[in-house]
Protein backbone atom coordinates (compact mmCIF):
# COMPACT_ATOMS: atom_id res chain seq x y z
CA UNK A 1 0.00 0.00 0.00
CA UNK A 2 1.27 3.53 -1.31
CA UNK A 3 2.27 5.37 1.93
CA UNK A 4 1.88 9.54 0.83
CA UNK A 5 3.76 12.24 1.89
CA UNK A 6 0.75 14.04 3.05
CA UNK A 7 -3.06 13.79 3.83
CA UNK A 8 -3.49 16.58 0.79
CA UNK A 9 -2.06 14.40 -1.53
CA UNK A 10 -3.96 11.10 -0.78
CA UNK A 11 -7.61 12.69 -0.59
CA UNK A 12 -6.30 14.46 -4.34
CA UNK A 13 -5.01 10.89 -5.78
CA UNK A 14 -8.51 9.20 -4.10
CA UNK A 15 -10.70 12.18 -5.82
CA UNK A 16 -8.41 11.57 -9.38
CA UNK A 17 -8.76 8.12 -8.62
CA UNK A 18 -12.83 8.25 -8.43
CA UNK A 19 -13.27 10.33 -11.62
CA UNK A 20 -11.03 8.39 -13.62
CA UNK A 21 -12.43 4.96 -12.88
CA UNK A 22 -16.04 6.64 -13.72
CA UNK A 23 -14.87 7.94 -16.88
CA UNK A 24 -12.82 4.74 -18.46
CA UNK A 25 -16.63 3.03 -17.01
CA UNK A 26 -18.97 5.84 -19.08
CA UNK A 27 -20.38 6.36 -15.50
CA UNK A 28 -18.66 9.63 -14.63
CA UNK A 29 -22.32 11.54 -15.52
CA UNK A 30 -24.51 9.72 -13.72
CA UNK A 31 -21.53 8.76 -10.86
CA UNK A 32 -20.19 11.55 -9.65
CA UNK A 33 -22.22 12.58 -7.00
CA UNK A 34 -21.65 9.44 -4.97
CA UNK A 35 -17.75 10.37 -5.13
CA UNK A 36 -17.81 12.38 -1.89
CA UNK A 37 -19.64 10.02 0.42
CA UNK A 38 -17.65 7.00 -1.10
CA UNK A 39 -13.67 8.96 0.09
CA UNK A 40 -15.78 10.73 3.32
CA UNK A 41 -18.15 7.85 4.51
CA UNK A 42 -18.51 9.51 7.92
CA UNK A 43 -20.79 9.46 9.99
CA UNK A 44 -17.60 11.15 12.30
CA UNK A 45 -15.88 13.95 10.29
CA UNK A 46 -11.87 13.64 10.83
CA UNK A 47 -11.17 16.38 8.91
CA UNK A 48 -12.88 19.35 9.40
CA UNK A 49 -15.45 20.95 11.49
CA UNK A 50 -18.26 18.56 10.25
CA UNK A 51 -18.47 15.77 7.20
CA UNK A 52 -21.13 18.05 5.18
CA UNK A 53 -17.74 20.78 4.85
CA UNK A 54 -16.04 17.87 4.16
CA UNK A 55 -17.56 16.58 1.57
CA UNK A 56 -18.28 20.01 0.01
CA UNK A 57 -14.58 20.26 -0.17
CA UNK A 58 -14.48 16.59 -2.10
CA UNK A 59 -16.75 18.39 -4.48
CA UNK A 60 -14.39 21.23 -5.29
CA UNK A 61 -11.69 18.86 -5.79
CA UNK A 62 -13.60 16.78 -8.51
CA UNK A 63 -14.30 19.96 -10.03
CA UNK A 64 -11.00 20.72 -10.48
CA UNK A 65 -10.03 16.58 -11.79
CA UNK A 66 -12.68 17.47 -14.11
CA UNK A 67 -10.76 20.60 -15.56
CA UNK A 68 -11.82 23.16 -13.07
CA UNK A 69 -13.25 26.61 -13.68
CA UNK A 70 -13.45 26.86 -17.62
CA UNK A 71 -13.68 30.54 -17.33
CA UNK A 72 -10.49 30.93 -15.02
CA UNK A 73 -7.60 31.07 -17.12
CA UNK A 74 -5.25 29.96 -14.56
CA UNK A 75 -4.09 26.40 -14.23
CA UNK A 76 -4.02 26.58 -10.54
CA UNK A 77 -6.88 27.73 -8.93
CA UNK A 78 -8.10 28.84 -5.40
CA UNK A 79 -11.21 25.98 -3.53
CA UNK A 80 -12.41 28.73 -1.44
CA UNK A 81 -14.59 26.63 1.08
CA UNK A 82 -11.69 25.15 2.20
CA UNK A 83 -9.44 28.35 2.23
CA UNK A 84 -10.54 29.22 5.88
CA UNK A 85 -8.12 27.71 8.46
CA UNK A 86 -4.93 29.71 8.16
CA UNK A 87 -4.39 33.28 10.01
CA UNK A 88 -4.88 36.59 8.57
CA UNK A 89 -1.50 38.04 7.55
CA UNK A 90 -0.46 40.21 10.06
CA UNK A 91 2.82 41.50 12.53
CA UNK A 92 2.13 41.18 15.76
CA UNK A 93 3.66 41.74 18.91
CA UNK A 94 4.14 38.50 20.95
CA UNK A 95 5.06 37.92 24.44
CA UNK A 96 8.82 38.39 24.19
CA UNK A 97 8.28 42.18 24.55
CA UNK A 98 10.47 43.74 27.13
CA UNK A 99 9.01 46.98 27.52
CA UNK A 100 12.30 48.38 26.58
CA UNK A 101 12.78 52.07 26.96
CA UNK A 102 14.60 52.34 23.52
CA UNK A 103 11.15 51.51 21.80
CA UNK A 104 12.80 51.10 18.49
CA UNK A 105 10.02 49.82 17.04
CA UNK A 106 7.75 53.27 17.46
CA UNK A 107 10.64 55.28 15.81
CA UNK A 108 11.14 52.91 13.02
CA UNK A 109 6.96 52.70 12.04
CA UNK A 110 6.54 55.22 9.08
CA UNK A 111 2.77 55.20 9.91
CA UNK A 112 2.65 55.75 13.81
CA UNK A 113 1.04 52.52 14.00
CA UNK A 114 2.73 51.44 17.01
CA UNK A 115 2.40 52.91 20.48
CA UNK A 116 3.43 51.69 23.91
CA UNK A 117 -0.04 50.70 26.01
CA UNK A 118 0.94 49.16 29.86
CA UNK A 119 5.10 48.99 28.94
CA UNK A 120 4.25 47.06 25.96
CA UNK A 121 4.32 47.61 22.15
CA UNK A 122 0.97 48.19 20.74
CA UNK A 123 0.30 47.71 17.04
CA UNK A 124 -2.88 49.64 15.49
CA UNK A 125 -4.06 47.32 12.08
CA UNK A 126 -5.56 49.77 11.12
CA UNK A 127 -2.41 52.23 10.27
CA UNK A 128 -0.47 49.34 9.62
CA UNK A 129 1.02 48.60 6.03
CA UNK A 130 3.02 45.54 7.23
CA UNK A 131 6.14 47.16 6.01
CA UNK A 132 8.34 44.88 8.58
CA UNK A 133 10.63 47.61 9.54
CA UNK A 134 9.35 47.36 13.10
CA UNK A 135 10.74 43.56 12.92
CA UNK A 136 14.51 44.36 12.25
CA UNK A 137 13.74 47.04 14.72
CA UNK A 138 13.02 45.02 17.42
CA UNK A 139 16.19 44.06 19.70
CA UNK A 140 14.21 41.06 21.56
CA UNK A 141 13.13 39.61 18.33
CA UNK A 142 9.72 39.98 19.57
CA UNK A 143 7.53 41.70 16.73
CA UNK A 144 6.59 38.90 14.53
CA UNK A 145 5.10 38.52 10.61
CA UNK A 146 2.48 36.07 10.49
CA UNK A 147 2.11 35.13 6.87
CA UNK A 148 -0.10 32.16 5.02
CA UNK A 149 2.35 29.45 3.75
CA UNK A 150 1.02 30.13 -0.04
CA UNK A 151 1.48 33.85 -0.04
CA UNK A 152 5.03 33.21 2.11
CA UNK A 153 5.83 30.57 -0.54
CA UNK A 154 4.93 31.92 -3.77
CA UNK A 155 8.39 32.95 -5.57
CA UNK A 156 6.80 36.20 -7.57
CA UNK A 157 4.28 37.55 -5.17
CA UNK A 158 1.43 36.64 -7.25
CA UNK A 159 -0.79 35.38 -4.30
CA UNK A 160 -2.47 37.60 -2.03
CA UNK A 161 -5.61 37.89 0.28
CA UNK A 162 -8.91 38.50 -1.30
CA UNK A 163 -11.79 41.20 0.21
CA UNK A 164 -13.15 38.29 1.95
CA UNK A 165 -9.81 37.17 3.17
CA UNK A 166 -9.60 34.16 1.02
CA UNK A 167 -6.28 33.45 -1.27
CA UNK A 168 -6.48 35.45 -4.10
CA UNK A 169 -4.07 34.69 -7.17
CA UNK A 170 -3.20 37.39 -9.83
CA UNK A 171 -2.85 35.70 -12.85
CA UNK A 172 -0.60 38.61 -14.48
CA UNK A 173 1.79 37.11 -11.75
CA UNK A 174 1.22 33.69 -11.75
CA UNK A 175 3.77 31.67 -13.53
CA UNK A 176 1.80 28.08 -12.91
CA UNK A 177 4.85 26.82 -11.25
CA UNK A 178 2.66 25.15 -8.37
CA UNK A 179 4.36 25.60 -5.47
CA UNK A 180 1.60 27.16 -3.98
CA UNK A 181 -0.24 24.07 -4.55
CA UNK A 182 2.29 22.29 -2.02
CA UNK A 183 2.62 25.11 0.36
CA UNK A 184 -1.35 24.86 1.65
CA UNK A 185 -1.14 23.00 4.54
CA UNK A 186 -5.01 22.59 3.62
CA UNK A 187 -5.12 21.81 0.00
CA UNK A 188 -6.75 24.98 -0.73
CA UNK A 189 -5.08 25.33 -4.10
CA UNK A 190 -4.72 23.01 -6.41
CA UNK A 191 -3.89 22.36 -10.40
CA UNK A 192 -6.63 21.92 -12.75
CA UNK A 193 -6.54 18.14 -14.38
CA UNK A 194 -7.09 16.79 -17.91
CA UNK A 195 -7.56 13.17 -17.02
CA UNK A 196 -10.77 12.75 -18.27
CA UNK A 197 -9.10 13.99 -21.50
CA UNK A 198 -6.97 11.95 -21.66
CA UNK A 199 -8.76 8.79 -20.67
CA UNK A 200 -11.14 9.59 -23.89
CA UNK A 201 -7.76 10.33 -25.99
CA UNK A 202 -6.86 6.65 -25.34
CA UNK A 203 -10.57 5.08 -25.66
CA UNK A 204 -10.94 6.79 -28.43
CA UNK A 205 -7.76 5.24 -30.09
CA UNK A 206 -9.73 1.45 -30.69
CA UNK A 207 -13.18 3.53 -32.19
CA UNK A 208 -10.90 6.09 -34.29
CA UNK A 209 -7.79 3.57 -35.59
CA UNK A 210 -5.08 6.53 -33.78
CA UNK A 211 -2.12 5.62 -31.71
CA UNK A 212 -1.57 7.72 -28.32
CA UNK A 213 1.85 7.95 -27.03
CA UNK A 214 2.73 8.59 -23.83
CA UNK A 215 6.31 10.64 -23.73
CA UNK A 216 7.94 10.43 -19.95
CA UNK A 217 10.01 13.17 -18.13
CA UNK A 218 13.24 12.13 -17.05
CA UNK A 219 12.73 12.93 -13.63
CA UNK A 220 10.02 10.02 -13.45
CA UNK A 221 12.93 8.22 -12.50
CA UNK A 222 12.65 6.40 -8.92
CA UNK A 223 8.89 8.58 -8.33
CA UNK A 224 7.39 5.23 -8.41
CA UNK A 225 9.60 3.22 -6.30
CA UNK A 226 9.84 -0.29 -5.75
CA UNK A 227 8.54 -0.48 -9.11
CA UNK A 228 11.17 0.16 -12.11
CA UNK A 229 11.41 2.21 -14.49
CA UNK A 230 11.03 -0.78 -16.88
CA UNK A 231 7.91 -1.21 -14.83
CA UNK A 232 5.96 1.74 -15.20
CA UNK A 233 6.69 2.24 -19.12
CA UNK A 234 4.79 -1.54 -18.97
CA UNK A 235 2.51 -0.07 -16.95
CA UNK A 236 1.77 2.62 -19.44
CA UNK A 237 0.97 0.39 -22.07
CA UNK A 238 -1.22 -1.77 -19.74
CA UNK A 239 -3.48 1.69 -19.97
CA UNK A 240 -3.57 1.74 -23.43
CA UNK A 241 -0.80 3.59 -24.81
CA UNK A 242 0.45 2.33 -28.14
CA UNK A 243 4.14 3.46 -27.06
CA UNK A 244 6.50 4.99 -25.19
CA UNK A 245 8.80 7.94 -25.48
CA UNK A 246 11.48 9.72 -23.09
CA UNK A 247 11.34 13.45 -23.03
CA UNK A 248 15.07 13.12 -22.56
CA UNK A 249 15.59 12.48 -26.30
CA UNK A 250 13.38 15.61 -26.81
CA UNK A 251 16.07 17.34 -24.46
CA UNK A 252 19.12 15.95 -26.76
CA UNK A 253 17.16 17.62 -29.73
CA UNK A 254 17.18 20.62 -27.65
CA UNK A 255 20.80 20.38 -26.47
CA UNK A 256 21.73 19.85 -30.53
CA UNK A 257 19.80 23.27 -31.30
CA UNK A 258 20.40 25.73 -28.40
CA UNK A 259 24.05 24.69 -28.66
CA UNK A 260 24.10 26.09 -32.27
CA UNK A 261 21.92 29.13 -31.20
CA UNK A 262 24.15 30.23 -28.33
CA UNK A 263 27.25 30.23 -30.72
CA UNK A 264 24.99 32.34 -33.40
CA UNK A 265 23.79 34.55 -30.41
CA UNK A 266 26.23 34.64 -27.77
CA UNK A 267 24.39 35.26 -25.08
CA UNK A 268 21.25 32.88 -24.28
CA UNK A 269 18.87 31.95 -21.39
CA UNK A 270 17.25 28.18 -21.97
CA UNK A 271 13.88 27.62 -22.82
CA UNK A 272 13.02 24.42 -21.17
CA UNK A 273 11.49 25.46 -18.31
CA UNK A 274 7.76 27.01 -18.86
CA UNK A 275 7.48 28.82 -15.80
CA UNK A 276 10.85 30.40 -16.24
CA UNK A 277 9.99 31.31 -19.62
CA UNK A 278 6.60 32.62 -17.86
CA UNK A 279 8.67 34.47 -15.81
CA UNK A 280 10.83 36.15 -17.72
CA UNK A 281 7.58 37.28 -20.39
CA UNK A 282 5.80 38.54 -17.23
CA UNK A 283 8.74 40.08 -15.06
CA UNK A 284 11.24 40.89 -17.29
CA UNK A 285 9.71 41.17 -20.89
CA UNK A 286 12.45 43.77 -21.75
CA UNK A 287 15.02 40.33 -21.53
CA UNK A 288 12.61 38.29 -24.07
CA UNK A 289 14.75 38.74 -26.44
CA UNK A 290 17.67 36.36 -24.57
CA UNK A 291 15.00 33.32 -24.08
CA UNK A 292 16.15 30.54 -26.90
CA UNK A 293 13.86 30.41 -29.92
CA UNK A 294 14.18 26.27 -29.53
CA UNK A 295 11.38 24.78 -28.08
CA UNK A 296 11.34 22.62 -24.72
CA UNK A 297 12.11 19.22 -24.66
CA UNK A 298 8.37 18.06 -24.57
CA UNK A 299 7.48 19.94 -27.45
CA UNK A 300 10.31 18.27 -29.27
CA UNK A 301 9.92 15.03 -28.69
CA UNK A 302 6.31 15.11 -29.61
CA UNK A 303 6.89 17.22 -32.79
CA UNK A 304 9.14 13.76 -33.83
CA UNK A 305 6.31 11.43 -33.00
CA UNK A 306 4.15 13.31 -34.45
CA UNK A 307 6.33 13.82 -38.23
CA UNK A 308 6.69 10.04 -37.88
CA UNK A 309 2.92 9.42 -37.18
CA UNK A 310 0.92 12.55 -37.82
CA UNK A 311 -2.69 11.16 -36.89
CA UNK A 312 -1.17 10.23 -33.62
CA UNK A 313 -2.12 11.69 -30.20
CA UNK A 314 0.71 12.21 -27.53
CA UNK A 315 0.09 12.95 -23.66
CA UNK A 316 3.04 14.34 -21.73
CA UNK A 317 3.39 13.05 -18.37
CA UNK A 318 5.73 14.70 -16.04
CA UNK A 319 6.49 16.57 -12.38
CA UNK A 320 5.30 19.86 -13.79
CA UNK A 321 2.06 22.20 -13.46
CA UNK A 322 4.18 24.60 -16.10
CA UNK A 323 3.89 22.38 -18.79
CA UNK A 324 0.04 22.31 -18.49
CA UNK A 325 0.46 26.13 -18.81
CA UNK A 326 2.47 25.98 -21.74
CA UNK A 327 0.01 23.32 -23.21
CA UNK A 328 -2.95 25.48 -22.14
CA UNK A 329 -1.49 28.59 -24.16
CA UNK A 330 -0.47 26.60 -27.40
CA UNK A 331 2.71 27.24 -27.45
CA UNK A 332 3.36 22.92 -27.82
CA UNK A 333 3.02 23.32 -31.73
CA UNK A 334 0.60 20.93 -31.65
CA UNK A 335 2.74 18.43 -30.72
CA UNK A 336 1.06 17.73 -27.39
CA UNK A 337 -2.34 16.65 -27.15
CA UNK A 338 -2.73 16.26 -23.21
CA UNK A 339 -0.71 17.37 -20.32
CA UNK A 340 -0.39 14.79 -16.72
CA UNK A 341 1.70 14.57 -13.72
CA UNK A 342 3.02 11.88 -11.86
CA UNK A 343 0.35 12.19 -9.46
CA UNK A 344 -2.70 11.86 -12.24
CA UNK A 345 -0.45 9.22 -13.49
CA UNK A 346 -0.91 7.47 -10.56
CA UNK A 347 -4.24 7.63 -10.42
CA UNK A 348 -4.29 6.01 -13.61
CA UNK A 349 -2.76 3.20 -12.40
CA UNK A 350 -5.29 2.79 -9.54
CA UNK A 351 -8.14 3.34 -11.59
CA UNK A 352 -7.51 0.18 -13.55
CA UNK A 353 -5.97 -1.65 -10.66
CA UNK A 354 -2.37 -1.67 -12.56
CA UNK A 355 0.31 -3.47 -9.53
CA UNK A 356 3.76 -2.49 -11.26
CA UNK A 357 5.60 -4.41 -9.44
CA UNK A 358 3.88 -7.34 -10.92
CA UNK A 359 4.68 -6.78 -14.68
CA UNK A 360 7.29 -7.59 -16.25
CA UNK A 361 9.62 -4.80 -17.21
CA UNK A 362 9.34 -3.50 -21.19
CA UNK A 363 12.56 -1.65 -22.25
CA UNK A 364 12.87 2.12 -23.61
CA UNK A 365 16.71 3.31 -23.99
CA UNK A 366 16.49 6.30 -26.31
CA UNK A 367 18.09 9.37 -25.06
CA UNK A 368 21.88 9.62 -23.81
CA UNK A 369 22.69 10.60 -20.09
CA UNK A 370 22.75 14.27 -21.03
CA UNK A 371 19.35 14.02 -21.78
CA UNK A 372 18.23 12.77 -19.13
CA UNK A 373 20.06 14.72 -16.71
CA UNK A 374 17.84 18.04 -18.04
CA UNK A 375 15.50 16.87 -15.13
CA UNK A 376 17.86 18.62 -12.47
CA UNK A 377 19.72 21.80 -12.25
CA UNK A 378 22.97 22.31 -14.10
CA UNK A 379 21.67 19.46 -16.00
CA UNK A 380 20.57 21.43 -19.18
CA UNK A 381 23.83 23.26 -19.52
CA UNK A 382 25.79 20.35 -19.39
CA UNK A 383 24.26 19.03 -21.71
CA UNK A 384 24.68 22.04 -24.04
CA UNK A 385 28.55 22.15 -23.24
CA UNK A 386 28.67 18.36 -24.61
CA UNK A 387 27.03 19.13 -27.46
CA UNK A 388 29.60 21.97 -27.97
CA UNK A 389 32.24 19.13 -27.34
CA UNK A 390 30.80 16.43 -29.80
CA UNK A 391 30.91 19.21 -32.19
CA UNK A 392 34.20 20.32 -31.80
CA UNK A 393 32.77 24.16 -31.09
CA UNK A 394 35.20 26.71 -29.78
CA UNK A 395 32.99 28.63 -28.53
CA UNK A 396 33.87 29.68 -24.72
CA UNK A 397 30.47 28.41 -23.14
CA UNK A 398 29.84 29.91 -19.36
CA UNK A 399 26.98 28.61 -18.10
CA UNK A 400 25.05 29.97 -15.15
CA UNK A 401 22.90 27.36 -14.08
CA UNK A 402 19.91 28.64 -11.63
CA UNK A 403 17.95 27.20 -9.45
CA UNK A 404 14.66 28.69 -8.38
CA UNK A 405 13.08 32.19 -9.33
CA UNK A 406 15.50 34.06 -6.97
CA UNK A 407 18.26 32.86 -8.60
CA UNK A 408 17.01 33.26 -11.94
CA UNK A 409 16.31 36.87 -11.54
CA UNK A 410 19.64 37.77 -10.08
CA UNK A 411 21.04 36.36 -13.30
CA UNK A 412 18.73 38.45 -15.45
CA UNK A 413 19.34 41.31 -13.36
CA UNK A 414 23.03 40.54 -13.90
CA UNK A 415 22.61 40.21 -17.29
CA UNK A 416 20.56 42.97 -18.07
CA UNK A 417 22.87 45.41 -16.02
CA UNK A 418 26.00 44.04 -18.33
CA UNK A 419 27.60 42.21 -15.47
CA UNK A 420 27.04 38.43 -15.62
CA UNK A 421 29.62 36.53 -15.72
CA UNK A 422 28.73 34.04 -18.32
CA UNK A 423 26.52 33.98 -21.75
CA UNK A 424 24.35 31.08 -21.17
CA UNK A 425 21.59 31.27 -18.42
CA UNK A 426 19.56 27.77 -17.41
CA UNK A 427 16.24 28.85 -16.08
CA UNK A 428 14.62 26.55 -13.88
CA UNK A 429 11.83 28.33 -11.15
CA UNK A 430 11.56 25.07 -9.43
CA UNK A 431 14.75 25.08 -6.67
CA UNK A 432 16.55 21.47 -7.95
CA UNK A 433 15.39 21.81 -10.94
CA UNK A 434 12.34 19.13 -12.45
CA UNK A 435 13.21 16.68 -9.78
CA UNK A 436 11.59 18.92 -7.19
CA UNK A 437 8.36 19.82 -9.53
CA UNK A 438 4.95 20.62 -7.63
CA UNK A 439 3.57 17.31 -9.58
CA UNK A 440 5.73 15.19 -8.04
CA UNK A 441 4.95 11.67 -6.05
CA UNK A 442 8.11 12.21 -3.96
CA UNK A 443 9.67 15.44 -3.40
CA UNK A 444 12.97 14.59 -1.59
CA UNK A 445 17.02 15.33 -1.80
CA UNK A 446 16.67 11.51 -3.39
CA UNK A 447 15.26 12.45 -6.34
CA UNK A 448 18.26 14.13 -7.89
CA UNK A 449 20.47 10.97 -7.28
CA UNK A 450 17.52 8.47 -8.91
CA UNK A 451 17.60 10.85 -12.19
CA UNK A 452 21.83 10.78 -12.06
CA UNK A 453 21.69 6.65 -11.56
CA UNK A 454 18.90 6.68 -14.14
CA UNK A 455 21.07 8.90 -16.44
CA UNK A 456 24.37 6.35 -15.87
CA UNK A 457 21.80 3.34 -17.51
CA UNK A 458 22.35 5.30 -20.89
CA UNK A 459 26.43 5.64 -20.48
CA UNK A 460 28.03 5.72 -23.81
CA UNK A 461 25.49 7.27 -25.92
CA UNK A 462 26.43 10.43 -27.08
CA UNK A 463 24.25 13.45 -27.44
CA UNK A 464 24.30 13.49 -31.54
CA UNK A 465 24.27 10.08 -31.21
CA UNK A 466 20.51 9.77 -29.63
CA UNK A 467 19.49 12.70 -31.78
CA UNK A 468 20.91 10.92 -35.24
CA UNK A 469 19.05 7.68 -34.01
CA UNK A 470 15.97 9.66 -33.88
CA UNK A 471 16.32 10.88 -37.29
CA UNK A 472 17.05 8.01 -38.77
CA UNK A 473 13.90 5.75 -37.17
CA UNK A 474 11.83 8.76 -38.56
CA UNK A 475 12.99 8.57 -41.93
CA UNK A 476 12.96 4.44 -41.67
CA UNK A 477 9.07 5.18 -40.36
CA UNK A 478 8.40 7.60 -43.70
CA UNK A 479 9.31 4.76 -46.22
Amino acid sequence: MRTFETKIQELKTQVLTEVARLTWEDRLQTGILDIPERIIPGPAASLRCCIYKERAIINSRVKMAMGGDKTNPSVVEVLPIACDECPVTEITVSDSCRGCLATRCVHACPKDAISIVNHRAHIDHNKCITCGKCLNACQYSAIVKTQRPCEKGCPVKAISMGPDKKAFIDINKCISCGYCVNQCPFGAIQDKSWITDAIQMLKGGDHWGYKTYAVIAPSIAGQFAPATYGQVVAGLKKLGFSGVAEVALGADMVAAHESEELAEKGVLTSSCCPGFVGFVKKKHPEMEQYVSHTPSPMVMIGLHLKEKDPDAKVIFIGPCVAKKKEFQLGRTMNSIDCALTYEELLALFDSRDIDLESLEEEPLDEASPFGRNFARSGGVAQAVAETMKERGSDFPLKAVPCSGIAECELALLKLKAGKLDGNFIEGMACEGGCVQGAGCLVRSPRNRMDVEKHAKEADGRSVLDAVKAAEESKAAAAK
